[in-house]
């Protein structure tokens, strides 16, 4: 297989691995692998992960995006917790590793590109994400409620208001409270409960204290 047939048929995707170019080049697999491993040693595609890949930055049609490559490296998942509550300004810090969700096996990868965190979860708890757009890559990403959510039943221990006003939390507008509260109703844990009632108690004084000042 040819390197420009290899542009050819990725140019417009995120990432790519081993069994699709397997299937759409019709050669024996060993040769492909040899193949994809030459290729990324001399930085012509990027190693992701073990059988996944994607196009060096220089041979891309179009920009990498870091954020939209955490989706596919790891199907299916949605960024969450930490990094998604700081895409939405809601922690003040940006989160450097891409934090996501799945209802696979709990995973952790590094590469060139970052740090991917993915944590398990069951899948009728896999919900509240959608669609957007992050530097014209397409990404799916937890609502500001499903991540707060993320974020609690990920976390050991209770969440009281004492602990929620140790994240510093801002911009708390953004958290809807009736989608908050339908949100918990539909994952029916009493821990996550306990959290959102502290949520509410934490918003509510730091509402109070906004007036006082």
């Amino acid at each position: 297989m040819r390197y420009e047939e290899l542009i050819t048929i990725t140019r417009n995707l995120c990432c790519f691995d081993t069994a699709m170019i397997v299937q759409m080049a019709n050669e024996p697999r060993s040769a492909i692998i040899n193949q994809l491993h030459r290729w990324s040693k001399s930085g012509k595609i990027i190693h992701l992960r073990q059988g996944v890949y994607t196009l060096g930055l220089m041979y891309r049609q179009t920009p990498l995006q870091p954020q939209s490559i955490a989706n596919f490296l790891y199907r299916p998942s949605y960024l969450s917790v930490l990094w998604a509550l700081g895409f939405y300004g809601l922690i003040p810090e940006a989160v450097p590793m891409f934090s996501c969700v799945t209802t696979r096996t709990t995973k952790y990868f590094q590469n060139s590109l970052g740090r991917f965190e993915y944590r398990s979860i069951k899948k009728a708890f896999f919900f509240g994400y959608h669609d957007i757009s992050i530097n014209g890559a397409l990404t799916t990403v937890a609502t500001p409620e499903k991540a707060l959510l993320d974020l609690f039943y990920h976390s050991r221990g209770e969440w009281t208001a004492y602990r929620i006003s140790g994240m510093r939390f801002q911009q708390t507008d953004l958290i809807s409270s009736q989608t908050l509260h339908n949100f918990a109703q539909r994952m029916d844990k009493p821990r996550l409960f306990r959290a959102v009632e502290s949520w509410f108690r934490f918003c509510e004084n730091d509402t109070q204290e906004g007036v006082s000042i």
